[in-house]
């Protein structure tokens, strides 16, 4: 075992190394017990809380790997369904696996009346995100025959057609399900679920439905990013895969998080309304005085192009351009990219377009509204986030419990 010798208050403390497959890290497990003293890192940038096996980000290349593939080589050769195969067992499936996984999730497509009755309640001002997060909390409730085996098959079934509820709901359409879905593919389903029309055949597009599979793909799973570590943190306290999966839902909610996505779109709108001026708006967010940040730049890991914007951005322009459409929110952001790259304020700061800054104008193509932006990103995430749940219970980890660093008052009297 390698040692890392630390030197503190006129005493080497032995602290051991361990090797990942890419990273090194110093185990500081013991440090409080050998010295009394304990590390500060806000927002745990260069802290691991976990050993995991199900991604890899290497952020000064710019790369992002699933279970060791490369991303640019699943969104060429893999489904959807086979990604979230391999992100929950480890490898791709053969043809009889693949079956079966399908055959399982579809075998949980019914909806119990007493889902249509809790979501008939529910305000359609409420957000779809706070929806979706309650109705998922509580969803084992609704069906107490189901098994802890086969959760994660009731969740990746169950989600899309809530989210579908949802959205129609919100915009007052009537509900509609998918019948026999043994022979129609998960993504397709997705879309006539949120899409179809009473009394009138759903028209197949090929071209949004490999869009919304690679963007889907692209969301699957991210290492630690804050809705997994919330997921992990809950499945360390032994909390059900329903709650642990809803708070993770709500942590998505996030701004800074998945909720980036929608403020992506309404920023590159403001820009479109105000004539379209992009050296306007990159000086603006040059200036430390004002306010305003261009959304969908820069990443915590990410010191080179997120490789997932790069499919993104390509998967927006070949999707708009198979639908002919024009969209001039295209071409601010591509103006946008354009010149943040050249300027060195953005380059020496590392700030690059992320996931966020085109999934929102796929989402907009293909007809879905800025308030599903996040519940899409979180049918993507889904997989991931069972996969970390299952991870942290079968590693037995022990419940996640950060230190911090007192700042207040010392001990007074009343």
């Amino acid at each position: 075992m390698c040692i890392i010798n630390l030197y503190i208050n006129g005493r080497y403390h032995r602290l051991p190394l361990i090797n990942g497959t890419f990273d090194k890290a110093i185990d500081i497990s013991k440090l409080r017990e050998y010295t009394k003293l304990i590390t500060f890192d806000p927002g745990l940038k260069n802290t691991a809380i976990t050993k995991s096996s199900i991604s890899f980000i290497n952020g000064e290349n710019g790369k992002l790997l699933y279970r060791g593939y490369p991303i640019e080589q699943i969104i060429d050769k893999c489904s959807f369904v086979e990604t979230c195969y391999l992100i929950l067992n480890g490898s791709f499936p053969d043809y009889k696996q693949l079956k079966f996984f399908k055959e399982k999730i579809n075998s949980f497509d019914s909806i119990q009346n007493k889902i249509y009755n809790f979501l008939d309640k529910i305000p359609n001002s409420c957000h779809p995100m706070a929806i979706l997060s309650s109705i998922t909390n509580i969803l084992s409730s609704f069906d107490n025959s189901i098994k802890n085996e086969d959760s994660h098959f009731y969740l990746l079934s169950k989600l899309p057609t809530l989210s579908a509820m949802i959205y129609r709901k919100k915009y007052g359409l009537p509900n509609i399900f998918i019948k026999n879905k043994k022979s129609i593919c998960y993504i397709y389903n997705i879309l006539k679920m949120f899409f179809s029309i009473p009394n009138k055949s759903y028209e197949k597009n090929n071209h949004i439905i490999d869009a919304l599979e690679k963007l889907l793909i692209l969301h699957i799973d991210h290492e630690q990013n804050c809705s997994t570590t919330t997921v992990r943190l809950l499945s360390s306290a032994r909390s059900n895969i329903f709650s642990s999966i809803s708070a993770g839902i709500n942590a998505l909610w996030g701004r800074l998080h998945g909720g980036a996505n929608q403020a992506v779109i309404e920023m590159l709108e403001t820009i479109l309304k105000d004539g379209g001026n992009i050296n306007k708006w990159i000086e603006k967010a040059k200036d430390k005085k004002n306010s305003f940040r261009l959304m969908g730049f820069g990443h915590r890991i990410y010191k080179n192009f997120d490789p997932r914007a790069k499919i993104a951005k390509y998967v927006a322009e070949n999707l708009i351009k198979k639908l002919n459409i024009y969209d001039p929110i295209l071409d601010i952001a591509k103006n946008l990219e354009i010149n943040t790259l050249k300027d060195s304020y953005f380059s020496e700061k590392k700030l690059y377009p992320n996931i966020d800054f085109y999934s929102g104008i796929i989402y907009q193509a293909i007809g879905i509204p800025k308030d599903m932006f996040t519940v899409m990103f979180a049918l993507g995430r889904l997989p991931g986030w069972i996969a970390h749940w299952i991870e942290i219970k079968n590693n037995l980890e022990p419940i996640g419990r950060p230190r911090q660093i007192y700042i207040g008052n010392k001990k007074r009297n009343i």
